[in-house]
């Protein structure tokens, strides 16, 4: 933890703070913080550090507060309840990252930039990790994913929707469909990925194939000109597409047929419906037990 020499709570001109480390805002949640201010007044002072202007006036650099303090400013007020603490900018910088990943409204992606942030002033993920009570591990794949531009994934990440090693299998496969698969299986298998999870697992890497990894790659392609060649291109590909899901149909549909030819042939040996009672394996679907077992069904 970083050790700051704090002083009094003073009132200071909201004029003379400016914002060290600036962030994209909710504006609901930005409301909620105005209307709080409005009603009850400021609960938390905002934290500052001294410091001087290019014309060597006093002011003060905010380390934590930045939502508090543009509410003051909407609001009209003048003056601001705040921390004083004596800080380097380098310190100053950290607390402000490390108070904006700690906060559980925060934009989850903003709150993992800031971590990359810490990461490009040279922190390594060990030492990330102790400032931000993050492991080093998580760390380590969350910057892996950044490097990658992989939003998409990291934003499942942080909801809880994929667990991060699997996100890094994913991104580690490339363009190999079996080491995807095989990534996909193994966290299946480990029970990580299960219903609803699964699902939007698949609907989360349809749309990475589709818009890409970035979620600006969406906004970025609208504004791409169509041409009649692009057309023509889109065109040969979603036929190329269509191929491969009546392909996929035609092989499932003879897999199906298949495996029922081969449940009757097995249900159809008495032996082999003896044992399925005695093991008390002898109850399937109504929708199965139609097609393989209607014997059963006519009992």
């Amino acid at each position: 933890m970083l050790q700051l020499d704090a002083k009094n709570v003073e009132m200071l001109p909201v004029e003379l703070i400016r914002v060290l480390n600036p962030r994209e805002r909710n504006q609901r949640g930005f409301e909620s913080i105005v209307e709080s201010i409005r009603n009850v007044g400021l609960k938390k002072p905002i934290i500052v550090t001294p410091r001087a202007n290019s014309g060597g006036q006093p002011e003060y650099a905010l380390v934590c507060g930045e939502g508090r303090l543009s509410a003051f400013r909407v609001l009209g007020e003048k003056q601001i309840p705040a921390l004083v603490v004596e800080a380097t900018d380098e310190d100053a910088y950290i607390m402000s990252l490390v108070e904006n990943i700690a906060r559980r409204q925060y934009r989850p992606l903003e709150v993992l930039r800031s971590i990359k942030q810490l990461s490009e002033r040279g922190y390594s993920p060990g030492d990330i990790g102790k400032k931000t009570a993050l492991s080093s591990q998580y760390v380590s794949g969350i910057l892996k994913l950044l490097s990658c531009g992989e939003e998409r994934l990291l934003m499942a990440v942080e909801k809880g929707m994929v667990p991060l090693n699997t996100a890094l299998d994913i991104v580690n496969a490339g363009e190999d469909n079996a080491a995807l698969q095989t990534a996909m299986q193994e966290a299946y298998e480990s029970g990580l990925l299960r219903g609803t999870k699964l699902t939007k697992l698949r609907r989360i890497l349809e749309r990475r194939t589709t818009l890409g990894s970035s979620l600006n790659c969406a906004s970025k392609r609208k504004r791409t000109n169509v041409t009649s060649s692009s057309l023509v291109r889109v065109y040969e590909k979603e036929v190329e597409r269509k191929k491969l899901i009546l392909r996929k149909a035609d092989l499932t549909q003879k897999r199906l047929l298949f495996v029922t030819s081969a449940l009757r042939q097995l249900l159809s040996n008495e032996h082999f419906v003896i044992l399925l009672r005695a093991e008390q394996l002898d109850v399937m679907p109504m929708y199965l037990a139609e097609r393989v077992w209607p014997e059963r069904i006519r009992r």
